[in-house]
């Protein structure tokens, strides 16, 4: 059985083919299609962008949508499927190898790309998915927007799987929703991070970890998993946490916390740009690096190996993510049914930002 927009689409296209609907003329409004089908605005709107894209309409602005001359080649009745990715950032840290990913795959498939960012913030992102709707995408590939916390979109993701529109999340998920989702484990990467710390001697230990994204509560998990299975004490002041309105200054925060309890020695942070840039302020002050303080990055980023010291980190897949995100949202379209889950096992890379530190007799 076709979707609803599929049947609304068929049956307005053959009132153009039939005449029924004139070239040059304007299509009847949103708001009677809805009364005419018996469907919802969103429904609607997706078959006129498929008609759109097949070139029977065309959309003017503040005009209304005009009804073209029919498509005379199989060619013009093709339309290319477009895919739309909803990411946090867009030009910022790992994200443009992610979308070069995606990009590289879906132009090998056939498929155009609609690109949009959130900035991490629940508006844009609601922007966003009225963009995708509008515009009629055959499938999202979406990085969410604060994970951690309650989204007031989420009745948004609900409608698009009840139209059958394919949604993969990539990095986190909406727990609420059980999205499918390509992510690196993140317990495993926080255990890892901290494993390296307590492997080389480090006993007193502290976690910097953005607490509105669902990714930083798994490092966190991973953390105190590594610190119980190594009896490392764990107290109210081993932990700091930030969010995205906050992440700017929590520098002064650390570097206060850091001077308040001196036998810090190991510090795991949330990722690669939070490490680097707390080892250029530590570093202005005068602390060396891994000297006074060892620090663990996460995501092995372009920045990890910038400056005077390069950054044991952990590894994010980036340009893999992309195109296995690719892959899967082409694979269930084509399919009809969901692909499976991909979990990443992640793995650490040690370069020159951790120090042994010698143990007492």
């Amino acid at each position: 059985m076709k979707p609803k927009y599929q049947v609304i689409a068929d049956s307005l296209r053959d009132k153009i083919i039939s005449t029924e609907h004139v070239v040059g003329g304007v299509i009847p409004t949103e708001l009677q299609l809805q009364e005419a089908y018996h469907a919802s605005r969103y429904t609607v709107r997706q078959a006129v962008s498929v008609l759109v894209s097949e070139g029977y309409l065309r959309k003017e602005k503040g005009s209304g949508t005009y009804v073209n001359e029919p498509p005379t080649s199989t060619s013009e009745i093709s339309p290319k499927k477009t895919i739309g990715v909803i990411t946090t950032y867009i030009s910022d840290y790992i994200f443009p190898t992610i979308i070069r990913g995606i990009e590289k795959e879906l132009k090998a498939d056939g498929y155009s790309l609609l690109l949009s960012s959130t900035n991490n913030d629940y508006l844009q992102e609601k922007e966003c998915l009225d963009r995708m709707i509008e515009f009629g995408v055959d499938g999202l590939i979406v990085e969410p927007t604060k994970s951690n916390q309650y989204n007031p979109n989420l009745a948004t993701y609900v409608t698009l799987r009840e139209h059958n529109i394919p949604i993969v999340m990539i990095n986190a998920t909406y727990e609420e929703l059980s999205t499918p989702s390509i992510h690196v484990d993140d317990v495993e990467t926080g255990y890892l991070a901290t494993k390296e710390l307590i492997d080389n001697n480090h006993q007193r230990l502290l976690l910097i970890t953005k607490i509105d994204d669902l990714q930083g509560k798994y490092r966190m998990k991973g953390f105190i998993k590594a610190c119980e299975e190594k009896e490392i004490k764990l107290s109210s002041n081993s932990i700091i946490t930030y969010t995205t309105e906050n992440e700017v200054s929590i520098y002064d925060k650390i570097i206060s916390h850091l001077k308040e309890f001196t036998d810090i020695s190991g510090i795991v942070c949330y990722n690669d740009k939070i490490a680097k840039t707390l080892i250029g302020k530590l570093s202005s002050l005068g602390y060396k690096i891994p000297d006074d303080f060892s620090i663990v990055g996460n995501d092995d980023s372009t920045l990890s190996q910038m400056g005077e010291v390069s950054l044991t980190t952990t590894v994010h897949p980036k340009e893999k993510m992309g195109i296995d995100a690719a892959k899967w949202i082409v694979n269930t379209i084509k399919n009809g049914k969901f692909e499976k889950d991909i979990l990443y096992p992640p793995k650490l890379i040690r370069r020159n930002s951790v120090k042994k530190l010698k143990t007492e007799d």
